[in-house]
């Protein structure tokens, strides 16, 4: 884990108070990591003689897994990094209320670029957290609790207070333990299945991949847990709200439908084997239905925007190339990525298409995958994938038919728990249906705010945007990633060796492990698969750049 380096942060003009920024940092979605009072209580997982150990949720300790840090408020009152939530949910199994720590949409979604000691906060952007390493830490974090001697006393001081009795902490013990021991168990599946040896590292996560296993196979049979082998960018939320369809594969429809299967991949909990409590969950609709509001806005594009190009920061743009690049730009991007979402033309209705109450929603393109030829796994896995229902009757089905009965039950649920209205479910469902597919392909999205998004491609193996624009074979295949540090010429974080860091490898003949191809968009000369247009020049290619850095 890289050591935390304290930075002076400045917040861009995105179209968020600061009040709307604080909210959607620490505002629960549903997801239970583990009880409030026990996250508090944890220390790291080290041994040290005669010496205190410091708090797991020590801010600094937490930014070694790429956690913002963020101070204390009345929604945030231990002062948690960003993305951290203090939620209060109904156990879906056994009916009791619980205060639980959960983490929250800005977790994955809340970016940061810095430069010679200063950070930029990109919110709605591209996280730089090791989702997986946290969660191991964690783990140990409790079998450290449970084992380590006059561990648990200390731990049982601060969730209990002093004065507690003998049985109290007992009870503790017994449920420390197991927690402790569902964590063996999954872990243990992961590790037989190898369902995760392609590593995120900082900035992914399979999200697909673990949404499927998580409900599926934790929650429903372990029989339907699948390799997860296909590590993907976080991607920024700006505008989002007004796609057709999103995820990188273009495989779901509707927003709602699309946040509650992503809180229940950050461990909402659902009920799917007890008759009598079917799609009982801990997901908070009404929170998640708010934050799309937030990022979407009234009207298309009128919500969170993409960050400006901190010219104060990291210099002014060079006009002359900027205007060059605004020509290639649309001789050889806009055919897939549409036209700037902040110029006349995209108002064309060609690149809309119609959704309820005559709302209407921007039209991605969706290039096949043997026209785009970058790493297929994200696309074909979930093609591929199947679940076996069990107790919800539905037999063995694709996962994208599973997951789209699963969240509709959670989704209507909530909906009739709330009592709206046939107008407020539409609403609620963001105007539209709430397909799930699974095309072999994957959407091209429009380019603002690319610039503050690295790394690139769908599965983050191009370093810079220098990068995505040369030919494959000239791509860098090994760098390091985890540092937030800058790169304003190649437009990308620094790759060096970085101590804590991740080294990312791209796939080789001999590699093991799937999922890191830096292979396809390319622009070359030579006609094969993923070539999208002919080889540019170094001159083209830097006036490319610096037009991207205006969108």
């Amino acid at each position: 884990m890289p050591a935390y380096r304290p930075v002076e942060v400045s917040f861009g003009k995105q179209n968020w108070s600061p009040d709307q920024r604080a909210w959607f940092y620490h505002t629960a979605q549903g997801t239970v990591l583990l009880p409030y009072k026990w996250f508090l209580a944890l220390e790291q997982p080290e041994v040290k003689l005669f010496a205190t150990v410091p708090k797991f949720a020590d801010a600094a300790y937490l930014a070694r897994f790429g956690f913002l840090p963020d101070a204390a408020s009345p929604q945030n009152p231990n002062g948690l990094p960003v993305g951290f939530a203090k939620d209060t949910v109904v156990d879906p199994t056994s009916g009791q209320t619980v205060e639980v720590l959960g983490l929250t949409c800005a977790a994955c979604h809340t970016g940061q670029v810095e430069y010679r000691g200063k950070g930029i906060r990109i919110d709605g952007g591209s996280a730089t957290i090791d989702l997986a390493s946290f969660q191991t830490e964690l783990g140990y974090a409790v079998g450290f609790t449970d084992g380590v001697p006059f561990r648990f006393n200390r731990f049982a001081r601060v969730v209990l207070g002093k004065n507690a009795s003998d049985a109290d902490k007992r009870k503790l013990r017994q449920d420390l333990r197991g927690l402790l021991n569902a964590g063996k168990a999954e872990n243990d599946a992961a590790v037989a299945g190898k369902l995760y040896d392609t590593v995120g590292g900082f900035g992914r996560t399979d999200a697909l991949g673990r949404i499927g296993n998580l409900v599926f196979g934790t929650e429903l049979d372990k029989a339907n847990l699948r390799v997860a082998n296909a590590p993907a960018n976080f991607p920024p939320l700006w505008f989002t709200s007004w796609f057709n369809w999103v995820q990188y594969n273009a495989s779901i429809q509707q927003p709602m439908v699309r946040n509650i299967g992503e809180a229940l991949g950050v461990r909402a909990r659902v009920n799917l084997t007890d008759p009598s409590k079917l799609y009982r969950s801990t997901v908070n609709v009404k929170n998640l239905w708010e934050m799309e509001g937030l990022l979407a806005g009234p009207t298309a594009f009128a919500g969170l925007r993409p960050p400006a190009w901190p010219a104060e920061v990291f210099g002014a743009i060079d006009q002359g190339k900027m205007q060059k690049g605004a020509e290639l730009y649309k001789q050889h991007c806009q055919h897939c990525h549409l036209p700037p979402l902040n110029s006349p033309e995209i108002q064309d209705p060609k690149y809309w298409e119609a959704g309820w109450d005559g709302k209407r929603f921007l039209k991605l393109n969706v290039i096949p995958l043997d026209e785009i030829g970058t790493d297929p796994r994200e696309a074909t896995d979930w093609a591929q994938r199947t679940a076996v229902t069990e107790a919800l009757g539905l037999g063995t089905v694709p996962a994208k038919v599973g997951l789209r009965a699963v969240t509709g039950k959670i989704r209507d649920m909530n909906y009739d728990a709330l009592g709206l209205s046939a107008e407020q479910r539409m609403e609620w469902n963001g105007f539209r249906d709430d397909g799930v597919d699974a095309p072999l392909a994957y959407r091209a999205r429009p380019l603002g705010g690319l610039w503050s998004t690295p790394p690139f491609l769908h599965n983050g193996s191009v370093p810079s945007l220098y990068q995505m624009l040369l030919p494959a074979d000239r791509r860098d295949k090994t760098f390091y990633v985890g540092s937030r540090e800058f790169d304003p010429k190649n437009v990308g974080y620094s790759t060096a060796k970085l101590k804590g860091g991740f080294e990312f490898r791209t796939d080789q003949p001999d590699d093991p492990h799937p999922g890191n191809s830096n292979a396809g968009h390319e622009f070359r000369n030579t006609p094969g698969k993923g070539v999208i247009g002919p080889e540019l020049s170094d001159e083209d290619r830097w006036a490319i750049i610096e037009y991207l850095k205006t969108l």
